[in-house]
């Protein structure tokens, strides 16, 4: 554009109709009249001046033979320019007055717009601005953290604040056995990893002891491990890689142990994990014959630092037969003088036979031990009466003699004296015969010293003093 405000075009082009030269005579209010548009002022030439931008635009003519309106340094074409101007207002030949002022009116219209465009702008550029701060805090919730549940992980994004929450949020209940990490107080950021482990019901049989425990661990392997369950050289009833489901499963354990086996003056030392002393047995080589056994139960479980004494056993059975005492019945009788017991039916021993067995072990011989016991004849009880009538105080016609000094001479004064010959017992040594036929009941010797007395009066009164050859004499001294 030069510093003129009209400029003259050359001869109008051949289309333009006669009469009209290079000359625009509205040119100076086409031209001089500018357009305040949104990015500055449209000016006659149809560009755009920016308010920031005072170097002016230049044109040329497009392909197409209309005037191009270019940006220098940056400028841009009118986004709010009607689609009808482009033909009008770029094209080189001078407009007539009519057309002239149409498109005066056609700029000014286009200018309201422009400003109605640009006061709509305005509130709708405040909130995109307040949607953008929103949206700012909105993705500052958002974290995306690595969840894994039970050996199964997944990626996802929460707003969750702690891993409590997230768990609630993922629907992911935990029992008292059950583990979370971290714990789930502890605070959510983004990148964050948080396993959840749940706990499995492990039936543990370890060395012979049950129990029942609680593992996060998802094979036997791990079990053991987090049990700290010495599995080296043990005995496992399932794999090490077996998997542990959510139901548990029952896990038999033998660990390995030392134990010594001593047998036919030879000890042997083994590591085992066996079930059984038996088992122990076998594993170091020692063969059980017949009687032979061990100083522990063969069936019981082998500790760790145990000694296990081989038994070698030989032996016999043996029978005895062994007398039954029998028993005393005794029976009051008011026929016989007190303090005199009289045996009515003497009494026999029974017959037991037993099985005994006898046995050497190592070599010593060890006491019998009794196997059965049969009888073989019932034992007899023997009845015994016992006087209840009451003694004589007295004989008449020889309560005055010296029987204190027939009983010295006869017997000693001993009331259960018996003579060498078994035949004269008592303080005067009545014969059974005498002393039955006196009313005495068994033997003289068994009754009591007075009832002696009574009865060997009464066999003064019958015989005086002849039964006593030798002592009778004594009687009246």
């Amino acid at each position: 554009m030069s510093n003129a405000q009209f400029e003259t075009y050359g001869p109008a082009p051949a289309h333009e109709p006669p009469g009209y030269g290079g000359f625009d005579p509205y040119g100076a209010q086409t031209l001089a009249y500018g357009v305040q548009g949104a990015y500055g002022t449209r000016t006659g030439t149809d560009t755009y001046t920016p308010g920031y931008q005072m170097h002016g635009t230049h044109g040329a003519h497009g392909a197409n033979g209309t005037y191009e309106a270019r940006e220098v340094y940056g400028a841009y074409e009118d986004p709010y320019r009607p689609a009808y101007e482009d033909s009008e207002e770029t094209h080189p030949t001078v407009p007539s007055p009519r057309r002239g002022r149409a498109a005066h009116r056609r700029r000014a219209r286009a200018a309201e717009r422009a400003d109605g465009s640009m006061r709509r702008l305005v509130p709708q550029a405040l909130v995109v601005a307040f949607l953008a701060g929103g949206t700012s805090a909105f993705v500052a919730k958002d974290k995306a953290v690595e969840l894994n549940v039970d050996g199964k992980s997944r990626s996802l994004h929460t707003f969750a604040d702690d891993v409590s929450e997230l768990l609630d949020d993922e629907g992911v209940d935990m029992g008292a056995h059950d583990m979370v990490a971290p714990a789930r107080d502890t605070g959510i950021t983004n990148g964050d990893e948080v396993a959840v482990r749940y706990g499995r019901p492990v039936r543990l049989t370890i060395d012979g002891q049950r129990r029942e425990v609680w593992t996060t661990a998802d094979t036997v392997e791990e079990a053991l491990t987090q049990l700290g369950v010495r599995a080296q050289g043990a005995y496992l009833s399932v794999a090490r890689s077996r998997r542990i489901g959510r139901e548990g499963l029952a896990l038999v354990v033998r660990t390995e142990r030392a134990v010594t086996v001593m047998a036919d003056g030879r000890a042997r030392t083994i590591r085992t994990n066996a079930a059984t002393v038996r088992d122990v047995v076998e594993q170091a080589g020692i063969t059980l014959r017949g009687q032979d056994t061990t100083s522990v139960a063969l069936d019981s479980f082998p500790r760790d630092g145990q000694t296990v004494t081989v038994l070698r056993i030989t032996g016999r059975k043996e029978i005895r037969d062994e007398a039954i005492p029998f028993a005393v019945e005794r029976v009051e009788d008011p026929s016989v003088f007190k303090g005199t017991e009289v045996v009515e039916r003497a009494g026999q021993a029974g017959l037991r036979r037993v099985t005994y067995s006898l046995r050497m072990v190592n070599g010593v011989k060890q006491k019998p031990r009794r196997m059965k016991s049969e009888v073989v004849r019932e034992p007899q009880t023997q009845v015994v009466k016992v006087g209840t009538k009451p003694l004589p105080t007295s004989v008449s016609g020889a309560s005055q003699l010296n029987w204190d000094g027939l009983a010295a001479c006869e017997s000693g004064g001993q009331p259960d004296a018996v003579d060498s010959s078994g035949t004269y017992g008592g303080l005067y040594q009545f014969d059974t015969q005498t002393w039955h036929s006196l009313g005495g009941q068994g033997q003289p010797q068994d009754a009591p010293a007075a009832e002696q007395t009574m009865r060997a009066k009464k066999l003064y009164v019958r015989q005086g003093a002849s039964p006593w050859p030798h002592c009778g004499g004594r009687l009246h001294r």
